[in-house]
């Protein structure tokens, strides 16, 4: 019998195996591969351009993205703070439940990254303090509050605005 990975019979045969000096070197160049070798890369569909590296993480079960009002307001904010939509990526945490913070930082490569509202926060996020201009992964992060929680409150659009500056 001809196995091209002498491991792989390690599975078939549950007895122990004695390798060649060939085959224990072929072996070890077969366990030095990293473990993700033949998963497809995680593709999020997301708004924006994503140009300067500015990810904005949303929670919207109800919409692809994010609620046509809500989406002006963020417009409006990014302009006042000098960014464009080609600027930033939004992406909906509603439509990736599951996702963690290593792979949408690792697909989008962030310098500036905002959560809008705890539902939002992607799985190993760490605790986080809401409002507060932190860093996480290298990259300038706020946690702050949804936009269903500021648009009829002055004193969070107030709060928000000013760690915005910050970020």
């Amino acid at each position: 019998m001809k196995i091209e990975i002498p491991l792989a019979f390690s599975f078939i045969m549950p007895d122990e195996l004695y390798f060649l000096k060939k085959d224990k070197t072929q072996a070890a160049e077969h366990e030095a591969l990293p473990p993700a070798v033949g998963i497809p890369p995680e593709n999020f569909k997301f708004m924006g351009g994503n140009k300067k590296n500015f990810l904005v993480i949303v929670h919207y079960p109800e919409s692809e993205f994010i609620e046509d009002n809500h989406f002006k307001a963020l417009e409006s904010i990014l302009k006042r703070l000098g960014f464009s939509m080609d600027d930033v990526a939004i992406v909906n945490k509603a439509k990736y439940s599951s996702v963690t913070i290593e792979r949408l930082t690792g697909f989008f490569k962030p310098e500036r990254l905002l959560m809008l509202g705890r539902s939002a926060l992607p799985a190993g996020a760490g605790p986080l303090t809401l409002n507060k201009t932190q860093q996480l992964n290298n990259c300038n992060t706020l946690l702050s509050f949804s936009f269903d929680e500021m648009m009829d409150n002055n004193e969070n659009k107030k709060v928000f605005w000013e760690q915005m500056k910050q970020l």
